[in-house]
Formats: structure tokens, C-alpha cells, sequence
């Protein structure tokens, strides 16, 4: 069997069973939570679906990327958060229950932005035929692939909350493990196509990433959020799923090399986030020093 066949199966696996475990900890009161905080769901949204699609473009265009690098970088932008969003928030402060409502509607939101985008980024970068735009049939194969394994989850969870609580956390450290085999697999199977790419859209990924990481902090600080809420945002819109950017590229648009800026991310992104919430708590430590303790006047 052809290893590329092979990746993309495990990977079809990996991500049917991340959806899942995402179902699993959702339910209808994470989507009722979103309008508690409408400024911070409007930021973020409009930071996902416009703001990241632009910076991207900017990036491809100013790094001067060859088609098929640019069309994976863009493909990488319309890819929603991913599950690694809510670990990093909850490491650095951030407000997990957003996080997750936030996941929840941008999974959704994928459906429909991420092959208006890919569309969009092969007909205005690949237009020599390199890659076919996404069709019917393959768009409804990455519906019931992000889709039905959420709802499902959902079910589970609404009809038996007791077993959907105690298997929410190995079904996420499972999903995890294996989406990090299926990772290292695709990642060794054409580590010199990566070595050499690097080079040439290492850069691009990773100002992508930062760039995504501080705009959601920054600008939500500066729209007036909390620290919580702006620290879930950043690492919402700054931890892409890169899993189903992949499977997008590989098993839906036939083409590893669509899939290089996202297996080049899904390494990059476990320095770069660490290092930017150390960043923020060194920020708060700096900016709420500890308190001095006097002593009392006397009488």
C-alpha cells in the first residue's frame, strides 16, 4: 500500500476521533455562553475568518512564496483553532470556557470559510492547473469528517453524561497520541521534502504564527477585554488545527506538498506558544507586583 495512502487514513482516523473528543466536552450551554460576551465572540471571529486571511496574504505576497507553498500557508489560515488552544489558555490564564465555545463555533464556521478560501487561493495563486479547487463530493467529505463526529460527541455526552465525563480526558490524551504518531509519520515519511521546504516557508510559518498569537492578545487588550478572555483568544486564533489542514491537503486536494506549511506549523507551534505565555506571565508579574506589607500606626 502507498504510504501517502496509508498517512491519510491514519490521519482520516486521527481527526475523526479528535472531533469526537471535542463533541464530547461540548454542549449546547458552551454555545449559549458566547453571547455573555459578545465584544470578545465578535474579536475573535472577525480576527479568524478576516484578519488572519489578510495577515496571510500579506505574508505570501511579501515573502514572495511559490504557488503551491502559498495556497498550504492559506489553507493553514482557514483552518479553525485547534484542541491544543484550550491546554495552553488553561496553562497561561486564559478563560477555558471561552476557548472552547469559541472551538466549537469556529469548527462550524469551517465548513463554509475554509473551502471559500482554498477555493480562492487556488484559483488566484495556482491557476496553471497544479491544484484541483475542491469539489462537491470532497467538501462533503470534510462536512461529515469535522461535522458528525462533534455531533455525535454531543450526543453522547447530552444522553450520558456520566461516561462522557470520565472518557472526555483519555479520549482527548488518546486522540492526542495518535494524531502525534500520524504527525511524526507524515513528518519522517518526507522529512527531506520538509528540510528543504524549510527554508523556503519556514519563515512565513512561523511570522504567521506569531502573528496571530500577538494579535489576538494585543488587539483584544486593546478593545478593552480582560486578560482572561484576551489570552483565550490569542491562543484561539493562534493554534490552528493544522491536523485538518493536512488531511484537507493530502486526502482532499492530493498534494503533500499543500500539506508542508501545516506539518512545518503543527512542530513550530508547541515552541512558540510556551514561549509566549511565559511572555504574558512575566507581564502580569512585572505589571502587579507583589504587595508590601507595612506596618500598622500605632494608636
Amino acid at each position: 500500500m502507498d504510504g501517502t495512502l496509508i498517512v491519510t487514513r491514519f490521519l482520516f482516523g486521527a481527526l475523526a476521533l479528535v472531533m469526537f473528543g471535542l463533541g464530547l466536552s461540548l454542549s449546547i450551554a458552551d454555545f449559549q455562553r458566547l453571547f455573555k460576551h459578545p465584544k470578545a465572540v465578535g474579536i475573535a471571529l472577525l480576527l479568524q475568518v478576516v484578519g488572519l486571511p489578510l495577515a496571510c496574504y500579506a505574508i505570501v505576497v511579501g515573502f514572495g512564496l511559490p504557488p503551491l507553498y502559498a495556497v498550504g500557508l492559506m489553507l493553514l489560515a482557514a483552518s479553525p483553532g485547534g484542541i491544543s488552544a484550550n491546554l495552553f489558555s488553561h496553562l497561561f490564564g486564559g478563560n477555558v470556557a471561552m476557548n472552547i465555545s469559541l472551538t466549537a463555533v469556529n469548527t462550524l464556521l469551517s465548513i463554509v470559510t475554509l473551502p471559500l478560501i482554498a477555493n480562492w487561493a487556488i484559483d488566484h495563486f495556482a491557476r496553471s492547473g497544479q491544484v484541483v479547487p475542491i469539489q462537491t463530493g470532497k467538501l462533503l467529505e470534510v462536512i461529515g469528517i469535522v461535522l458528525v463526529p462533534v455531533v455525535l460527541g454531543m450526543f453522547v455526552a447530552s444522553r450520558r453524561p456520566g461516561f462522557s465525563k470520565r472518557m472526555e480526558k483519555p479520549v482527548k490524551v488518546f486522540s492526542g497520541a495518535v494524531l502525534a504518531v500520524v504527525t511524526v509519520l507524515a513528518i519522517a515519511k518526507e522529512w527531506n521534502s520538509i528540510a528543504t521546504a524549510f527554508a523556503q516557508i519556514g519563515p512565513a510559518v512561523v511570522l504567521f504564527n506569531l502573528l496571530s498569537l500577538l494579535a489576538g492578545y494585543y488587539l483584544s487588550r486593546a478593545a478593552g477585554l480582560d486578560k482572561g478572555l484576551s489570552t483565550a483568544i490569542s491562543y484561539e486564533i493562534g493554534i490552528h488545527n493544522s491536523t485538518l489542514a493536512i488531511f484537507v491537503a493530502l486526502s482532499v486536494l492530493g498534494s503533500y506538498t499543500l500539506a508542508l506549511a501545516a506539518a512545518i506549523y503543527s512542530v513550530v507551534v508547541y515552541i512558540t506558544a510556551p514561549l509566549f505565555g511565559m511572555l504574558l506571565l512575566r507581564r502580569r508579574e512585572t505589571a502587579e507586583p507583589a504587595l508590601t506589607l507595612r506596618p500598622a500606626k500605632a494608636d
